[in-house]
């Protein structure tokens, strides 16, 4: 008999669930799906030829030192090119103590909740959101607060009648975390006048915006948008970047820029978690910049991923069935697909399996699962074109054969009313 000791574990961990994401996507792993559920990278974007220069040169010249422990707050020629590149890019400001060398932009989510989340307080999210930004919140006991989003991402007007609502009841919100970018799941953008908006916000109310930034620098159309980090005045914006989408994710290489008080504390708790981040990817991504590879390369990733999206609008202009919607992003990874009201797309899941082709359904993204009953992600990055072509053609006849199964049945509310991106 195996001994259970799940009575021994904490309290914080008994509330921790496994990402329904991750326990979807091993449904995904046999060869004939395509799969459109993972948030992966296309491996045809990874820089092999130069990551073996870099890392021939790196064990030769200065074997030892790229291979030993570092600081904790990170490589000090990595932090020095970061604040130069972030400055000439994104306008935003900052030197080696206002930079965090991360394993990962999760780790910078985990650091945060370690250092500013008490059980039960609230963190105020958007609808639909990053599932592991969510995850992180909650292990520690956060409670979530979520406004709606549109085309232009969160409604400012709908941020700031949710957090009077709960300062009416005695409760407050020491944050907000958003990905203002090509965000994560729906894949929108949220305008410089509403970033402006909820920065005056925030600030009135004496929050922290937690700035979630992975996807700006993979952008096929439109203008660039400052971040809210280059736009904050007072310090309150903690802007997290990453190398996973702009070099390769296995490397777990990310920053964080925050006020020097706020960098300084997030650092002690980062030694008791990691002691440090991977020295030696740390040293490749230094060299990755200093050798201009990655303007070079982020070029190459957008010519591609452009390429992608555009096949997979089009097929689904071309196969999704009346009353289907979805968004147009302007770059990123992801598209977010709207079912007329009555499908369950969590429902519609094992028939799409059973047809060969896989989504990351809608309702993942909502924390309080209140949310996308009638909406899928899709990631547009990843397949071939080939399969994103023939995936949609899949995903569009099983979507036509759920609303033709479920068109007697008692149809619940529509909320993607008012360009409100949602669900039912």
């Amino acid at each position: 008999m195996v001994q259970s000791f799940s009575h021994l574990f904490s309290e914080r961990a008994r509330g921790m669930r496994a990402s329904e994401i991750r326990e979807l996507l091993k449904l995904t792993q046999r060869p004939e799906i395509i799969s459109f559920a993972g948030g992966l990278p296309n491996p045809e974007a990874f820089p092999i030829k130069d990551i073996k220069n870099i890392t021939d040169d790196l064990l030769t010249k200065r074997g030892p030192q790229v291979l030993q422990y570092g600081t904790t707050e990170g490589v000090t020629e990595l932090r020095e090119a970061l604040a130069a590149r972030l400055k000439r890019d994104k306008g935003i400001d900052g030197d080696l103590k206002n930079i965090l060398i991360t394993s990962g932009s999760q780790q910078g989510l985990d650091l945060f909740s370690k250092v500013f989340i008490d059980p039960h307080d609230i963190i105020i999210v958007s609808a639909p959101t990053y599932l592991g930004g969510t995850n992180a919140f909650a292990s520690y006991q956060a409670q979530m607060e979520s406004v709606p989003l549109d085309e232009q991402g969160m409604i400012p007007d709908l941020l700031e009648e949710r957090l009077w609502k709960l300062h009416r009841h005695g409760k407050n919100s020491k944050m907000i975390y958003i990905i203002p970018t090509f965000q994560n799941p729906a894949g929108v953008t949220i305008s410089e006048s509403r970033r402006k908006k909820i920065l005056d916000v925030v600030a009135n109310l004496d929050m922290l915006v937690v700035e979630d930034d992975p996807y700006s620098e993979l952008r096929f159309d439109g203008d660039d948008v400052r971040s809210m980090k280059a736009l904050d005045k007072e310090d309150r914006v903690i802007y997290l970047g990453t190398f996973s989408k702009i070099l390769a994710p296995g490397f777990r290489c990310a920053w964080l820029v925050a006020s020097e008080e706020i960098c300084q504390k997030l650092t002690v708790a980062k030694q008791s978690t990691d002691l440090c981040t991977n020295t030696f990817g740390q040293y490749v991504a230094y060299e990755y910049i200093a050798r201009k590879m990655v303007d070079r390369h982020i070029l190459l990733i957008r010519k591609m991923y452009k390429r992608k999206r555009d096949i997979m609008l089009k097929a689904f202009a071309r196969y999704f069935p009346k009353g289907v919607t979805w968004t147009k992003p302007e770059g990123g990874m992801f598209a977010w697909v709207t079912t007329p009201p009555a499908v369950d797309t969590k429902v519609m899941f094992d028939q799409a399996i059973a047809n060969n082709v896989a989504y990351v359904v809608g309702t993942a993204f909502y924390p309080m699962a209140s949310g996308g009953r009638n909406s899928m992600r899709l990631n547009f990055t990843h397949p071939t074109d080939e399969k994103i072509e023939e995936g949609v053609k899949r995903l569009g006849s099983v979507i036509e054969a759920e609303i033709g199964a479920t068109s007697g049945k008692r149809r619940g509310i529509q909320r993607q009313r008012n360009g409100i991106i949602s669900g039912v």
